[in-house]
């Protein structure tokens, strides 16, 4: 907080700003590592779901707890990383939730069921959620205003190539190795991490003395209220929503103690997080279009691996490999960003990368069953195009005018936003896609019907191929059925998926729009230089 409060009154008073030493990159390098490593474990377990269920002797629906586990746990440390730094010192904490982070991977590893693996990945989430909103925190507190956006960059950078490399790591590990080694990934980036975080920041005094005047009741309604949120949305779709009675009661839970924590904040003096930064015109539309930009993020490495999987038949390392197209390119023009934000209005960048990225997501609206890699390709470097334009601006939004005793609850809040952002979009395709094969299935059954003409010439067709192969007219009958009725199911399924990317394309197209309601910003980040 002290390197942050300087470089603000450095700019502020006019004085020179503050050089940024090796030392000081070396901290924020180190960080983001910790962001990137956070951020890749959201997705790696999901290209190796079937191996590490099959080992475990659990079912692909009791898996799906690997991980829903992660993500809820992530999502309630988030909020409390601001508080809990002040308390044991940025330095401290990082070291200390590091150090945890890579134990859990480790005996991730070793678990022998599903409820230990449950647990662990319970535990390497509330660690590796730490990480995310700390590398945040840092740039701010590290850099002067002037090299912030470089610091947003890299941090933007993190935030969106590890979901898109996460499916790719992950399968390549398993199919090369064996599902342990997407755990074993984390050691050796988690012990760099805590080599440049013990060298790199400046050690400071813990204040265990805040301890007592904790926002203990806001924590526990929080950490309840999010739980249950995550929990309903993850796990909704698979449980038929509110045809459940355990999501019936997630529901419960979550209207009763979401609003009694945002209550709790807006009364308490020594609030957990200072919810009154939303009444901010620019950090209130930036936390709804990271919103956006979540649901686009984790939507798309959603619903693009189930397509590629269901329809086309692929494995883990040929999914990572077309997702691996709207990561890479992101590496070589990531760097421009910076530049680019000192020559136009951040407005026009923003604006420019949603409107790509919803652009990528309409050129797959039109999705057949010969849509693989080589077809997908152009839309994937699209929005590799667009993601960069989007999140370095945005946090320059989110972060001006931000005081620097703000910036731990400024970073929460943006981060905990991109990533209920996408599980809220994960929630919607998830359940869009069901709906719409129901429907589409529908009317495909009505309009392939024994009265139309070209369905029995099909029939025919068919029954004919399958006679060569028995000498059972029944039976080649009954397998003409099958096969058209798997046509059927097939194509329905291929025109939800396009409906999914349609609905994708639509929500950050709105985003775009929201865009323009910003006040124009210097093409600076940093909390409390403006």
């Amino acid at each position: 907080m002290a390197s942050a409060a300087k470089a603000s009154l450095s700019h502020s008073t006019g004085q020179p700003p503050k050089d940024v030493t090796l030392k000081d990159w070396i901290g924020v390098y180190s960080t983001l590592l910790g962001a990137f490593m956070a951020v890749l474990d959201i997705q790696i377990t999901n290209a190796s779901l079937n191996d590490i269920t099959g080992a475990l002797g659990a079912s692909l629906d009791e898996g799906a707890w690997i991980s829903t586990a992660y993500l809820v746990a992530e999502i309630v440390v988030i909020p409390l990383t601001g508080w809990l730094s002040q308390v044991f010192s940025v330095r401290l904490y990082l070291l200390v939730n590091a150090a945890l982070f890579i134990c859990f991977s480790i005996v991730c590893a070793f678990a022998t069921s599903l409820p230990q693996m449950i647990v662990f990945r319970a535990g390497q989430g509330f660690t590796g959620g730490v990480l995310i909103p700390m590398a945040f925190s840092v740039i701010l507190m590290t850099l002067p205003p002037a090299k912030q956006p470089v610091g947003m960059a890299l941090f933007g950078l993190s935030a969106t190539l590890a979901p898109s490399l996460g499916p790719t790591v992950g399968g390549w590990l398993t199919d090369s190795y064996s599902w342990q080694y997407i755990f074993y990934l984390n050691v050796l980036p988690g012990l760099l991490l805590i080599a440049g975080v013990w060298y790199a920041l400046p050690q400071r005094p813990t204040q265990l003395h805040l301890l007592k005047k904790g926002d203990w009741f806001g924590i526990v309604t929080m950490a309840i209220g999010l739980a249950s949120l995550e929990f309903f949305l993850e796990e909704g779709n698979r449980k038929d929503w509110l045809g459940s009675e355990e999501i019936q009661k997630a529901a419960l839970t979550t209207a009763i103690f979401l609003p009694i924590f945002i209550i709790i904040q807006l009364v308490n003096k020594n609030a957990l997080l200072n919810l009154r930064l939303l009444v901010r015109r620019n950090f209130l539309i930036a936390i709804i279009t990271t919103m956006g930009l979540g649901l686009g993020l984790y939507g798309s490495t959603f619903i693009l691996p189930l397509y590629l999987a269901q329809i086309q038949g692929y494995n883990a390392m040929q999914i990572g490999e077309t997702i691996m197209w709207a990561g890479m390119p992101q590496l070589f023009i990531t760097p421009f960003v910076p530049k680019l934000m000192k020559h136009f209005d951040l407005r026009l960048l923003v604006a420019v990368g949603f409107v790509l990225f919803g652009l990528s997501c309409f050129m797959n609206v039109s999705m057949s069953q010969d849509t693989g890699v080589i077809q997908l390709i152009p839309a994937q470097i699209v929005r590799a195009l667009g993601q960069p334009l989007v999140m370095t601006p945005l946090s320059s939004f989110a972060t001006s005018g931000i005081e620097p005793k703000q910036i731990g609850s400024a970073s929460s809040i943006y981060n905990m936003a991109r990533n209920l952002g996408g599980s809220f979009g994960i929630a919607a395709l998830g359940t869009l896609q069901s709906m719409r094969e129901r429907f589409h299935s529908n009317r495909l059954v009505d309009a392939v019907s024994l009265s139309n003409p070209i369905t029995r010439d099909r029939i025919d067709q068919l029954t004919q191929m399958f006679l060569q192969h028995t000498s059972d007219p029944v039976q080649a009958q009954n397998q003409a059925y099958a096969a058209i009725g798997n046509i059927v199911r097939r194509e329905a399924n291929i025109m939800a998926f396009n409906d999914c990317f349609f609905f994708m394309g639509c929500a950050l197209f709105a985003s775009a729009l929201l865009v323009l309601l910003f006040k124009k910003v210097k093409p600076v980040a940093g909390g409390g230089a403006h």
